[in-house]
């Protein structure tokens, strides 16, 4: 078997804890010094960069380790890898909760994508989220979170999280950096969480300034990448932790759950340390044939998201021209334009969903059930990152999770419809049933104010 950590230093602990505050100030100090010339590398050629892991007999394609449990030669060796002295790095496995393999390697291709120190793949986006917020918060710990995430993130930090652990969240306005400064305690404080472009509204983080405040205040960054994978890399920017749910872009399929934690080494194996460790003890634990059927889909990540990019701006800039509210960090009239500009990898685009504000819930509806039912532009369900355009009203599905308050202060009207923009069939063809479907609503829309 090939060497398990050669692009990140993942290793066994058992006898030492590696959750301490002075490893996360090392790890932030090694990036910091790598930013400059991090930052200009594309996330595709760092892909390309890493070690291309062969078959057991040669295979073009990687073997998958299916074994839930690992056998010894020697008895001694069980002895020595439950004490911390064999592990991982050594292609010392014991069970495949703790390491296993092909999700090794998996983790590998996802920190030379989001140019971490290491990277580890879980059961879904949710349980990365919630392993990587317990392993940095104790009980009495304080979270700032940006007012705009994902429903089931934003419920996790408001409701559960309170109730089970005892760890409060203020939410803020991230494009308000005098706001994030006020509600760091210095002391309290463990995390500032945010998404790079916020689901539903699609609001754009400055990562390199909210990094700064954070770090100023000896707070660790954490950033969902989930809705910008390859348009946006947060760790190169100054993150100190990504996370993803890979059921998205990532796996591209919509068949597949499951999510990811990319950072440095030290958090990793805190995360796995047999007595400390979230991810070791909760057991998030991805399949291996889920993990087998990523890292295949990985190669091409980058092309498809030039693509639904390519054709999300396309049908913003028409839609707008059409006289529709298209809110899309690729418009120049959007407020996060120039930032994202500043930000994103060159090439990629401006992210592959649009919103439509249609003002009213039974607006949006009909909207997109002409457009699934009569002119077949797209399917009417949540998620994101399929190759067919995904369509739902945010703030009755997704987002159903906030209040009416929370809501109106995140920007989620009640006619927002969100659009994740597939690529096939061709652009025209699909703009054509779009353009359609908006004219049979027109013309719904006049006869009934003739009646």
């Amino acid at each position: 078997m090939a060497d398990a950590t050669l692009n990140q230093d993942i290793s066994y602990t058992k006898k030492r804890s590696v959750s301490s505050d002075d490893q996360f100030v090392s790890a932030k100090k090694h990036q910091a010094m790598n930013k400059a010339a991090a930052h200009e590398e594309d996330p595709a050629a760092a892909l390309a960069k890493a070690r291309h892991e062969f078959g057991e007999h040669g295979g073009v394609n990687m073997s998958i380790e299916a074994s839930a449990t690992f056998t010894v030669m020697e008895p001694e060796t069980m002895r020595r890898m439950f004490s911390g002295e064999l592990g991982a790095d050594r292609d010392f496995f014991i069970y495949s909760r703790h390491f296993n393999p092909t999700v090794l390697n998996l983790g590998r291709l996802m920190a030379a994508m989001e140019g971490t120190e290491a990277a580890y793949c879980t059961a879904s986006g949710m349980s990365a989220i919630t392993s990587v917020l317990l392993q940095l918060c104790s009980s009495g710990g304080h979270v700032v979170a940006s007012h705009t995430l994902y429903g089931g993130t934003h419920t996790l930090l408001a409701n559960f999280l309170p109730r089970a652990c005892n760890i409060t969240t203020s939410f803020v306005d991230i494009r308000d950096p005098e706001s994030v400064k006020r509600e760091i305690v210095e002391g309290r404080t463990k995390v500032l969480y945010f998404e790079s472009m916020s689901n539903p509204t699609l609001t754009v983080a400055n990562v390199p300034e909210l990094c700064r405040i954070a770090h100023d205040k000896g707070v660790t960054v954490v950033v969902d990448n989930t809705f910008a994978p390859m348009v946006i890399s947060p760790a190169r920017l100054g993150a100190d932790i990504v996370v993803h749910s890979m059921s998205k872009y990532i796996s591209g399929g919509a068949d597949i759950i499951a999510g990811a934690v990319c950072g440095p080494a030290s958090l990793l194996n805190s995360m796995m340390d047999l007595h400390q460790g979230t991810l070791m003890l909760m057991g998030p634990t991805m399949n291996p044939k889920v993990a087998f059927e990523l890292s295949e889909r990985l190669p091409h990540l980058s092309i498809r998201m030039k693509e639904h990019c390519n054709r999300a701006l396309v049908f913003a800039t028409r839609m707008k021209k059409l006289g529709l509210k298209v809110i899309y960090p690729g418009l120049d009239d959007h407020p996060d334009h120039a930032l994202l500009n500043s930000i994103s990898n060159a090439d990629y685009g401006y992210g592959g969903i649009l919103c439509l504000d249609m003002e009213t819930e039974h607006k949006a509806n009909r909207l997109m059930n002409l457009l699934q039912n009569c002119t077949q532009f797209g399917l009417m369900a949540v998620s994101l990152g399929y190759y067919e355009t995904l369509m739902s009203c945010s703030g009755s599905s997704t987002s159903s999770e906030l209040n009416e308050d929370q809501k109106a202060l995140a920007g989620i009207s009640p006619g927002l419809l969100r659009m994740s923009v597939g690529y096939s069939g061709t652009l025209e063809q699909k703009w054509a049933q779009f353009d359609k479907a908006l004219s049979c609503m027109h013309d719904f829309n006049s006869l009934q104010n003739n009646v």
